[in-house]
């Protein structure tokens, strides 16, 4: 509801539709929103529809009334038994050549959210155009559309997908590095699957917080250094583990920690599994990656020759750039990751698996072979802020677009984009201010030449938006 007490429109996100349950995200919204997304699936074409959920609260019954309320307007639904990681969805829309699917989940948002995430034919995100015709097609629809009885047919989605993943691996190489690491499933969907994985592979995993919870034990399941603190305690007191992983609650975001306990940027992780990749053969065409991540990664992928493309925040736009050929390999400042011979979203089990296998392949720790990264091609740090999204910081974004300034933080600013937010591109790094569509908040992303200069730089980018309680978030 607005403040005004008229319910608020079904509105697509940076990845689909979020809201607070029982607020925002109800069965009867729920309903009304497949009247539009069944819409779009008739038109974009026949085929079965995929329907699943993680571990979040009313998941099951959430799925169950989407692949009904399919059903009943005549799309060929079919309903993943169990919690299910989003990344063996978007596999499984690949594999089965499926018209796409939907998925119940907040990804990494806390509790008190729900949401639907939408995929096309390509297991990825629908595009832009898409997510507003489905958005009108909800605002015109009449009434909450019809629902049906009849039993769904159901699949296992995690099997195929394991198997699938498994052939993807040097699992030889695994199994002889006898590699211990800790895995903190964040009580999310992946439990039970990218342990299972790396055990297979003779990877030896530490399993910490696998009992599906829909509360996330009091937090939300994003992997942060700060919510991290028991992965970083596991890595650091037990003997031989050499690198710690975590996914958020669906599974498509990795967050690394490395053998002394640090837990890694999204840009470190990504340069070290692009470096890898390059390495072992499996890219050659180019990386795309979105405006907020850091230099290093495009630095270390034109040492190789690969081409970089920078884009807008919103995965979607890089799983565009995936299947234009533009690219073989993605990420962007979240902790998202695809292979575009695996597939075109992110996937945080995959992205763990590589980086578990590039440690078999190459034993020196991660923070060895990050500073012969950062010695051959430089880079500074990044990280970003979280500001509430009141009224006067969105009408103080809007005033930086229609004037942005020329000098912050003592570098000149020579490039200024306002697609998206506002980017400003520095001399030693960058600035970037955006609304989250995800959250409500205002998010502040930078890039200096060191941590201290960085801290110093958010808190700048924090001030242009006015006062407010910003919270660190690392990058």
């Amino acid at each position: 509801m607005t403040a005004s007490g008229v319910e608020a429109p079904i509105l697509f996100g940076t990845n689909g539709w979020r809201g607070i349950l029982a607020e925002d995200f109800s069965f009867p919204r729920l309903r009304r929103a497949l009247v539009g997304v069944s819409r779009w699936f008739r038109q974009a074409g026949a085929g079965e529809v995929l329907v699943a959920h993680d571990t979040r609260f009313l998941g099951p019954e959430m799925a169950q009334l989407a692949a009904r309320s399919l059903l009943a307007h005549g799309i060929d639904a079919r309903l993943a038994r169990g919690s299910t990681p989003t990344p063996a969805v978007t596999r499984g829309v690949r594999r089965r050549r499926a018209a796409g699917a939907v998925v119940l989940t907040a990804s990494h948002n806390s509790a008190r959210y729900q949401g639907l995430k939408v995929f096309g034919p390509s297991g990825g995100c629908i595009d832009d155009a898409s997510a507003r015709r489905v958005e009108r097609w909800i605002a015109a629809a009449g009434d909450t559309g019809p629902d049906t009885g009849a039993c769904v047919p159901s699949l296992d989605l995690r099997r195929p997908y394991l198997r699938d993943l498994h052939r993807c691996l040097d699992t030889e190489r695994l199994a002889r590095s006898r590699l211990r690491v800790a895995y903190d499933a964040m009580h999310g969907a992946g439990a039970g699957t990218l342990d299972e994985a790396l055990t297979k592979a003779g990877v030896s995993v530490a399993l910490l917080r696998a009992d599906p919870d829909p509360g996330f034990g009091g937090g939300a399941p994003d992997p942060r250094a700060e919510t991290l603190t028991r992965l970083r305690s596991e890595v650091r007191s037990t003997r031989r583990i050499r690198l710690g992983l975590a996914t958020d609650g669906d599974a498509d975001r990795l967050a690394v920690v490395d053998g002394d306990g640090r837990t890694l940027s999204e840009t470190e992780t990504l340069a070290l599994l692009v470096d890898h990749l390059v390495r072992s053969g499996r890219v050659r065409r180019g990386l795309a990656v979105s405006l907020a991540t850091g230099s290093l990664v495009t630095r270390v992928a034109e040492a190789h020759g690969l081409a970089v493309s920078h884009h807008p925040i919103g995965f979607k736009h890089l799983s565009q750039a995936l299947l234009a050929g533009e690219a073989d390999v993605a990420g962007d400042e979240s902790g998202g990751f695809a292979l575009g011979s695996f597939g075109v979203d992110k996937d945080g089990m995959l992205g763990a698996c590589l980086m578990a296998e590039s440690l078999a392949s190459d034993s020196r720790p991660l923070r060895v072979r990050l500073a012969a990264l950062r010695r051959q091609h430089g880079g500074g740090a990044c990280g970003r802020h979280a500001l509430a999204a009141g009224p006067r910081a969105g009408q103080r974004l809007a005033a930086l677009q229609q004037n942005p300034p020329s000098r912050l933080d003592g570098a000149r600013v020579r490039q200024a984009r306002l697609a998206d937010g506002l980017y400003l591109g520095l001399d030693d790094g960058f600035l970037m201010l955006r609304v989250s569509g995800t959250e409500p908040v205002v998010r502040v992303y930078a890039e200096a030449p060191g941590a201290r200069r960085l801290r110093r730089r958010l808190e700048a980018g924090a001030r242009l938006l006015g006062p407010g309680g910003a919270r660190s978030e690392s990058q």
